[in-house]
């Protein structure tokens, strides 16, 4: 067993700064779109719980119970984006009106901390923090006077957060993503889902996604896997739906249906909870012995591959 050996090169580290800080609105229980949070200044990290209570017997300390942890903290910012005014109460009347003490609407947010080493300093790597189901509180404001030193106001605000489900871990409210200590190349998928790329809006992902990502590695290449009925099927019935199959989570599509003249059918789209399984169900029945079109077009996954537009034909039971 080797000896123990202290402050050796390249093994000095601390964590500093932060940056990139990014607000997700959180709405019906889902996420929108995330929004840069410019002057953001800190995110304190302030969790509670996890107090350790003794129990006695026999004039002894018998067994010892930790309650449960919850993560908390408070946000510092000299500004905020206008879609965090919902979270402190805020609402619009009109342009440029607002007013107070409204109901506080519950966000997610994410900020990136810096690492940094005795050799690469500054460019030795940085944490991704996510933090689930916030609500904060209101901010003391002092309008101060301008002068000859003048200073910016700085809001502070503080959150509580409500942990969401891990699959084989316990519920949290916060994750953390090593840039040190993960693969390169699904970092950089990970930060497009995190901050969005052109043709793909940013978003929070959940933690067993990004469980399952880190531990898969690079997505697979985005593909149809099935599509019923088949393509060139005949004698299908005029109630059929279509249901698309694909190998990964989808985030936005265009597939339509037409008939063989080029009409548009019309119809319902839903997925399944998985948003891999797209099931079409025309509103109407199909015409007996047409034919029909379905063009897979406008498909783009989660990870923001798109899918190279194809067509599909079916015909109808000829009765």
């Amino acid at each position: 067993m080797a000896k123990l050996v202290w402050d050796t090169t390249g093994a000095k580290f601390a964590e500093t700064g932060i940056k990139n800080g990014v607000l997700y609105p959180l709405s019906g229980g889902v996420y929108g779109a995330g929004v840069a949070w410019n002057g953001l200044t800190s995110v304190g990290e302030a969790p509670t719980g996890a107090e350790v209570t003794p129990f006695y017997a026999d004039n002894q300390k018998y067994l010892e119970i930790t309650s449960a942890e919850e993560f908390a903290g408070t946000i510092g910012c000299y500004t905020y984006p206008d879609v965090f005014k919902a979270c402190v109460g805020e609402a619009d009347l009109s342009a440029g009106v607002s007013i107070g003490q409204q109901t506080h609407t519950k966000f997610g947010f994410a900020y990136r901390t810096e690492i940094v080493n005795d050799i690469d300093g500054l460019e030795y790597g940085y944490k991704l923090h996510l933090v689930y189901n916030s609500i904060a509180g209101i901010s003391a404001r002092d309008h101060t006077t301008i002068n000859d030193s003048p200073a910016f106001e700085e809001l502070s605000f503080d959150f509580t957060a409500t942990k969401v489900p891990v699959t084989n871990a316990k519920p949290s409210a916060h994750l953390v993503v090593d840039s040190s200590k993960v693969n390169g190349t699904t970092l950089a998928t990970f930060e497009d889902i995190l901050f969005g790329t052109v043709g793909l809006a940013p978003r929070l992902p959940l933690p067993d996604e990004i469980a399952t990502l880190f531990a898969t590695g690079a997505p697979s290449a985005i593909a149809l896997s099935t599509i019923v009925p088949a393509d060139d099927a005949a004698n299908i019935a005029v109630t059929a739906n279509i249901v698309l199959t694909f190998n990964n989570q989808i985030a936005s599509e265009a597939v339509v249906v037409t008939s063989n003249a080029g009409v548009l059918v019309a119809g319902a789209k839903t997925w399944d909870v998985t948003g891999k399984i797209l099931t079409f169900d025309p509103t109407a029945s199909l015409t007996n012995s047409a034919s029909y079109i379905v063009t897979v077009g406008g498909v783009v996954d989660i990870y923001g591959q798109a899918l190279t537009a194809v067509v599909k034909n079916f015909t109808v039971v000829a009765l």
